[in-house]
């Protein structure tokens, strides 16, 4: 049996430092508008970013739809790129379990 935050995609194996909580709906599915509301403002980790911005645009997204805490743990790796994608995942496999822990942890590696 595969761990709960293992995720199988085609052939591929990957597993995250985000636990993505079930979601509470019947069909639950990140629609691919959505998807691209949050790729607009990518944060890729580089010195000439700031983190604070990127994590703002995402929570004004956030906080425009309504959505619940479960979504955001599974929409926000959607909005990073490069350097802070790879960071993301190279933390502790289910380290990050809840909003507040992810937004501390972003702002702490970046900021």
């Amino acid at each position: 049996m595969l761990p709960w935050n293992f995720i199988t995609v085609g052939f591929q194996h990957i597993t995250s430092s985000i636990v993505r909580p079930n979601v509470e709906a019947h069909n639950f599915l990140l629609k691919l508008a959505l998807i691209l509301m949050v790729q607009q403002s990518h944060f890729g980790g580089t010195p000439m970013e700031d983190p604070n911005l990127s994590l703002s645009a995402f929570l004004e997204v956030y906080d425009t739809l309504k959505l619940n805490d479960a979504i955001y743990l599974h929409l926000f790796s959607f909005s990073l790129m490069d350097k802070a994608w790879v960071l993301l995942h190279s933390l502790s496999l289910g380290s990050i379990t809840k909003l507040d822990e992810l937004t501390k942890t972003f702002l702490a590696k970046f900021f």
